[in-house]
């Protein structure tokens, strides 16, 4: 049986912008757990007894987070020449046959489990491939077999790598991997960067038999900034699958004028007070205090030392550790700790950690052309995407009262958007963007009005 596991964290995250500035995409936050402790916990659950990371330059976050995690040692890979390279940094840890992961792909515990116990080695977990076209390294897949992968083809393929197996003698395979992948359709350009799926081709084109294991649950490759409202969604609907009757931990309770159309359940010392209104499956975390005519519809999490109250307004939505929700505010997405929602306003994407949004702040949802955003990353035109017309906010941020942000709009970290401001195009990290206004003096009195 497989013990020994390996998630690869070190990618630089450029198209994740603006989450992956002061984090690693393995580290951004899904159902309020870094993705990698989803994927950690999971292998644990599944016997996997040795868990290698290999981070990049933020390394030092995931080192941190699992330094209690004794089954977990995180190395670094400062290369970035891609996956093949960041596995052959952890190469003198790795004991016997080996599973390899991606940190920036959430996968289910089940799916995991079946990849950890795969009976023919190398073996490789494939997910369906939902609405992208051109922008993975895909895989064509028959009779439990995988048959050969493609770097980013216009049609070819239509499952994707969610993670792999390998015997320990087939390490070879990643040694003489040609830091090329050549597997590619006429006029495309690879990158100069070592993928296991080119090793896998060798494989097969050498005569091996690669197994195929399909995917039972949703796994998302978190790749662009509208793929973490996906994860949420995925995990959220996990979890709330799961929740079939109220859980109340010690401590934690409801009131007696709460309206309940739905299951909760409720972390040690969290309650839901008077004239709550739950439509819906709620998770809540710990010491977390929802009150005084708080609405929330359909599936919800709210983490610790929370507090939602004041008629605000929670649909479909993830708030993260130590969140303000309060006076009229609405909010569907996901929000990330420390974030401060207060007075009238609508919010909806994903907005970072710390981020403090001004009274009557907006984010546009609906075109009026009814149409969808589509956005530009990295100059290259993006499909069309669920969550794209949302507003994606990064790490401590500020908004100015009265800011409006049209549908898709990208705020990068450490920047603020002032009072006023309508927001139609992306602002970078570090940039302070504010309205200014001309005023007109004329003389004014009865002479002129009323009298």
């Amino acid at each position: 049986m497989i013990k020994t596991a390996i998630i690869l964290d070190a990618g630089r995250g450029t198209k994740l912008w603006p989450f992956a500035e002061i984090r690693s995409k393995g580290m951004v936050s899904v159902g309020n757990r870094p993705l990698m402790r989803h994927l950690v916990d999971g292998l644990k659950d599944a016997g996997i007894e040795k868990i290698i990371i290999v981070g990049g330059m933020h390394a030092a976050l995931a080192r941190n987070h699992f330094r209690n995690d004794s089954e977990v040692t995180v190395v670094e890979d400062r290369t970035a020449r891609g996956p093949v390279f960041s596995l052959l940094c952890a190469k003198q840890l790795i004991e016997g046959d080996f599973v390899v992961l991606h940190g920036d792909t959430l996968v289910s515990p089940a799916d995991l489990a079946a990849l950890v116990n795969a009976e023919s080695l190398p073996a490789m977990l494939v997910s369906p491939i939902r609405g992208r076209k051109g922008d993975h390294i895909t895989c064509s897949v028959g009779n439990g077999q995988v048959h050969a992968c493609w770097g980013h083809p216009r049609g070819r393929g239509d499952h994707f790598a969610a993670g792999f197996a390998f015997a320990h003698e087939q390490l070879s395979l990643i040694e003489n991997n040609s830091g090329l992948f050549t597997y590619v359709e006429v006029g495309n350009m690879p990158a100069v960067e070592g993928y296991i799926e080119m090793s896998v081709n060798d494989y097969i084109r050498d005569g091996g038999t690669v197994t195929a294991i399909d995917v039972q649950d949703h796994v998302v490759d978190i790749d662009k900034p509208w793929h973490i409202l996906e994860a949420d969604r995925a995990i959220k609907k996990l979890w709330c699958d799961a929740l079939t009757e109220n859980r109340l931990a010690e401590g934690a309770s409801i009131h007696p004028m709460a309206y309940i159309d739905g299951v909760v359940a409720l972390g040690e010392g969290s309650s839901i007070g008077r004239n709550v209104t739950i439509e819906g499956k709620l998770i809540v975390g710990k010491n977390t205090k929802i009150d005084n005519g708080a609405i929330l519809r359909g599936d919800n999490i709210v983490g610790d030392n929370c507090t939602v109250r004041d008629g605000c307004l929670l649909e479909d939505a993830t708030v993260g550790h130590k969140c303000y929700v309060g006076h009229g505010a609405e909010l569907g997405g996901v929000i990330f700790n420390g974030v401060y929602l207060y007075h009238y306003m609508e919010i909806s994407g994903v907005i970072g950690e710390n981020v403090d949004i001004g009274a009557a702040t907006v984010c546009g949802t609906l075109r009026f052309d009814d149409g969808t955003t589509r956005h530009r990353i990295k100059g290259r035109l993006e499909a069309e995407h669920e969550g794209c017309d949302g507003s994606f906010i990064g790490d401590y941020c500020r908004t100015g009262v009265n800011a409006i942000l049209m549908p898709g709009v990208k705020i990068g970290v450490y920047s603020v958007i002032g009072a006023g401001v309508m927001l139609q195009g992306d602002t970078p990290n570090n940039t302070l963007i504010y309205a200014e206004q001309t005023h007109v003096k004329k003389a004014w009195g009865p002479e002129k009005y009323g009298w």
